[in-house]
């Protein structure tokens, strides 16, 4: 079990919560308890500095005390005894193991690993600790040296006088409290401020805004060529060091000194003006985003935000692209908040890139057309409708969905008769919530047919929800027929439609929808009889 603890810890610390591996070895991990609790309800071990003891024997040992030893974990701050109880492997021992890695991350700033067990408050875990600065033993670690006994009281004269002496080159601070010239409280206060401010200054965009005041001023054409030369390898510096703040400041101030520089020759404005354009080639910008995605450490979001604000539109597909490649859960959250950024002022760029073969790239740009309700985007959203990607089908109609104008809802009445079922009900799901009541009669024709009489249970609770929403008391007649309604020889609608149609009713909500549930509600079929429950819960009546 503590072998399987130990490769526990490690795929926590190695693999993301829905990774096959990390959810493999978590599984024998707690199947490996079930063999202790055959034979008792807990299990004590008592820890020492590299090993785990079980009733006075080393049943885990590590070879030395370093960061990756389970027992000097524990041992280091406090823990002397770990004691489990029965059913501590169902959920606790998750928390344990994320205690660990935050203990192994953590700065000395941060809490301690007993501090973190005490916040967990477990149940099914126990344990006994020493106060470690109550100790009196010298620290894990050091030699203790003790001073003798006796001392020759001459030699202790000695040592005080010496201790007491001041030492050459060493100025004491008492030796100016009364002086003349020293500093009052306000005056230090202001000078630590100004020491802080100095020291938070960003010297880059300084250097940058004195190369672009000296282009701006001297008119001579080599000193111009030479700052353009030394702010494009300066553009390399500061991305290969992460100061995308400083990046886009340089492109920003650029931009605005090719416009403000007297007698500039044409050749020179567009060679500042170009800067941009060369980051957001997919050359460039895809040995960025690779940097990113291999970093330890990335940028704050602030600073990438600034940085895409700069780029062009061209950017965008590169951008959309690497969202499906990068395994970097951070990243992808940031570049997807860049990326919304880039779209939102790009938009002729963004519902380009609907249609372009790259299908990674045409869903997430149908995706970002979605989130930013562009209308712009209902034309080619229509063209990916009739296309045989069911994934596009979905993306298209779910944007649609979001857009909601009355373009974009007569355009998804056509998704209703899609051959995928899944198209099917994200449409109908979409047309109920926007209320659209052109869509109706799709939605009745679909509602009396024999197609949706073969389909699953989701489909047909989509399409009675939507037709519900749109028919107000015009469609009670029919739910009516197949809810409480007798055909050829009595027999009745399959249980699931009639289900359906009470909770269609539901959906309207009226006294008269309210009747003909009620008259319903003694039905006998279980289905049924719960649904119609429910709708008049539901219901306004």
């Amino acid at each position: 079990m503590l072998k399987l603890l130990g490769k526990a810890v490690r795929a926590h610390q190695l693999y993301l919560p829905n990774n096959p591996t990390y959810l493999r070895a978590i599984e024998l991990l707690q199947a490996s308890f079930a063999a202790l609790w055959t034979h008792t309800d807990e299990v004590a071990f008592s820890i020492v500095e590299t090993a785990f003891r079980w009733e006075g024997r080393p049943v885990l040992e590590e070879s030395e005390k370093s960061a990756d030893s389970l027992p000097w974990l524990f041992y280091k701050d406090g823990i002397r005894e770990l004691r489990l109880l029965k059913d501590f492997e169902q959920e606790e021992v998750i928390r344990l193991l994320g205690i660990i890695q935050r203990v192994r991350k953590a700065s000395p700033d941060e809490d301690d690993l007993l501090t973190m067990l005490w916040e967990q408050d477990f149940l099914n875990l126990r344990y006994r600790y020493v106060d470690l600065s109550a100790e009196a033993v010298a620290p894990v670690g050091t030699i203790a040296t003790e001073r003798p006994a006796t001392v020759d009281p001459h030699i202790e004269a000695v040592e005080d006088e010496v201790q007491d002496a001041p030492r050459a080159g060493v100025v004491n601070i008492d030796d100016f409290d009364t002086t003349l010239y020293f500093l009052e409280e306000r005056e230090i206060e202001y000078l630590r401020g100004e020491v802080a401010k100095e020291y938070a200054s960003d010297l880059r965009g300084n250097v940058v805004a004195m190369l672009l005041d000296v282009f701006e001023l001297q008119a001579d054409r080599p000193v111009r060529e030479e700052i353009a030369t030394i702010l494009e390898s300066f553009i390399l510096h500061l991305l290969s060091a992460g100061q995308f703040r400083s990046v886009a400041y340089l492109l920003r101030e650029a931009a605005q000194a090719a416009q403000r520089a007297r007698d500039l020759d044409p050749a020179q404005r567009e060679r500042l003006g170009q800067l941009p354009d060369r980051l957001s080639q997919a050359e460039s910008l895809t040995q960025l985003l690779q940097s990113l995605d291999e970093a330890a450490e990335l940028p704050p979001q602030e600073d990438l935000n600034e940085l895409f604000d700069q780029l062009r539109g061209t950017a965008l597909g590169i951008v959309l692209a690497w969202l499906g490649k990068t395994q970097n859960v951070r990243l992808r959250t940031q570049l997807e908040v860049a990326a919304a950024r880039l779209a939102s002022s790009n938009t002729a760029e963004l519902v380009r890139l609907i249609g372009v073969s790259a299908r990674d790239v045409s869903i997430e740009a149908i995706r970002r057309a979605g989130a930013l309700r562009s209308a712009a985007a209902v034309s080619p959203l229509a063209r990916v409708l009739s296309e045989p990607d069911v994934g596009a089908r979905l993306a298209a109609v779910l944007a649609l969905g979001e857009i909601g104008s009355a373009g974009a809802m007569q355009v998804l009445e056509r998704a209703v008769e899609d051959s995928d079922r899944d198209v099917r009900v994200a449409t109908a799901r979409a047309l109920g919530s926007r209320v659209h009541r052109a869509a109706l009669p799709r939605l009745e024709a679909t509602v009396k047919g024999k197609a949706l009489r073969e389909a699953d249970l989701t489909e047909k609770m989509a399409m009675f929800e939507a037709y519900g929403s749109l028919c107000g008391d015009g469609g009670v007649p029919l739910l009516d027929t197949i809810l409480n309604g007798k055909g050829f020889l009595g027999r009745r609608e399959d249980p699931e439609i009639r289900a359906c149609a009470a909770m269609a009713l539901g959906r309207i909500g009226s006294d008269r929808s309210g009747d003909v549930l009620r008259r319903a509600g003694s039905e006998k079929e279980v289905l049924v009889r719960n649904a119609v429950n429910r709708a008049l819960r539901g219901g306004s009546s």
